[in-house]
């Protein structure tokens, strides 16, 4: 029997990298003349993968977001990860945005993961949802590089990582 070759399909997110992003960016909001005597804040808070802004106005709000994305860029943290909630209002006259880091591979998403390794057709190429993540298994390694590729084709919503490759 040939032996089993594998690697897992996750989605993460780096929380140090994450807490850099958000350093430089409320460094660079005390810096700017646009927040000079405004209320611009990031909270981070690290145990529930959540980022709340809260800015004076929708103006600011829009200027705040955009800061912080474009530090998140730079620090290599996929935006596609990121669950971005809608402008409501806050108290003292201020708006507050609630985005969400996504962690972990939900079941829709790992579902047509394997659906989309399922339709490749690939010879004796098997997909298995296995909690917050997919195992393709296969005695071929060039089929598993195959579907790698047809996963890195395909457009689900989120950033998928390899890893496990064995």
């Amino acid at each position: 029997m040939p032996p089993q070759h594998s690697f897992d399909v996750t989605i993460s997110v780096d929380l140090q990298e994450v807490d850099n992003a958000v350093n430089q960016a409320q460094k660079e909001v005390v810096q700017r003349y646009d927040f000079k005597g405004a209320v611009a804040e990031i909270d981070f808070r690290r145990g529930d993968g959540l980022l709340v802004l809260r800015a004076q106005d929708d103006f600011r709000m829009d200027a705040l977001f955009d800061v912080l994305q474009t530090k998140l860029i730079r620090r290599g943290v996929p935006v596609k990860n990121l669950d971005i909630g809608d402008v409501k209002p806050a108290g003292d006259d201020t708006v507050r945005r609630e985005v969400r880091l996504k962690m972990a591979l939900d079941a829709d998403t790992a579902r047509k993961v394997a659906a989309a390794v399922k339709a490749a057709k690939l010879k004796k190429v098997q997909a298995s949802i296995q909690g917050e993540q997919v195992r393709i298994t296969s005695p071929s390694r060039d089929e598993l590089q195959e579907a790698m590729a047809v996963l890195r084709g395909q457009d689900f919503g989120v950033e998928l990582t390899f890893g496990n490759y064995r």
